[in-house]
């Protein structure tokens, strides 16, 4: 079994929810831990800061560098990228999790949260990935992993949302295209997206509250995922789109109490599934 200890993880988002829960199931191995995100103070409605992620990540066993980064611009990327490497010496993978929701239809999508999805989602993850690739050449076992769906073009997935559809696929396209181009390199490039919905202060506060969020698993489900997705040798595991729940059963985990209070028949299936 392959183990992160040494290695450096960049991870967009990490403050919380998904992106935490992946730096934390690395940082028990050991891994350096870069959080890339907006948070440097508490909000009402928003759990977590860069600061205290990081304290978490040290305390679960990683070392950490919280890193202030609006991944919408160009000059924070690369500053943030060239921190890391001065600081761990390089970067081994990296997790495009950041990321913006809105689920509205035309009319009622602002034009500037239109283009705030887009920014994040789309242009983020593809500058994000630009700048990290050449620091990931250099490394032994590289690896790529972006929060999006599979991607299916029946019009369901995109009646009711089609800018935030159009951005979250914008991102598995970028795992579509960089796989087969970072291939001769053997950088791994990858797609992971939850079986059900999560608890993340997203679905707290924007999908549903309480009554969503007790039909859901905890984001912990994905840090295990991508663990395991990590451990892959890159040369051999790219281009996919693994479903967390699915991949997990495949590397032979049964129970999945763990993740949730909600029994199975009672937990609510991602919406893009």
């Amino acid at each position: 079994m392959t183990s992160f200890k040494g290695k450096t993880v960049f991870i967009t988002g990490a403050s919380r929810g998904i992106g935490k829960a992946i730096g934390l199931a690395l940082a028990k191995d050991g891994a350096n831990i870069v959080i890339a995100a907006k948070t440097t103070e508490p909000h009402p409605k928003l759990p977590g800061t860069i600061y205290t992620s990081a304290e978490e990540m040290e305390a679960a066993g990683g070392k950490a560098l919280p890193l202030c980064v609006d991944i919408r611009f160009e000059d924070q990327v690369k500053e943030a990228v060239k921190k890391t490497v001065d600081t761990f010496g390089g970067i081994d993978i990296l997790v495009n999790n950041a990321s913006a929701i809105q689920l509205t239809g035309t009319v009622e999508t602002e034009m500037k949260r239109y283009d705030l999805m887009h920014q994040i989602n789309i242009r983020g993850t593809y500058m994000t990935s630009k700048y990290c690739i050449p620091e990931l050449e250099k490394t032994e076992n590289p690896h790529i992993l972006n929060l999006s769906p599979p991607l299916n073009m029946d019009k369901k997935w995109f009646a009711n949302h089609v800018a935030y559809t159009m951005s979250k696929y914008g991102m598995s396209m970028c795992v579509l295209g960089m796989a087969e181009e970072l291939k001769k390199k053997k950088i791994a490039v990858n797609a992971l997206w939850p079986k059900t919905v999560i608890q993340t202060a997203a679905v707290q506060n924007l999908l549903g509250g309480k009554t969503v969020m007790d039909k859901g698993r905890t984001p912990d489900i994905l840090g295990d995922a991508a663990y395991k997705i990590f451990q892959k040798q890159s040369s051999e595991c790219t281009g996919n789109f693994f479903v967390d729940e699915d991949f997990l059963r495949e590397e032979g985990m049964e129970d999945f109490g763990q993740y949730s209070e909600a029994s199975p028949q009672d937990l609510m299936p991602d919406f893009f599934l």
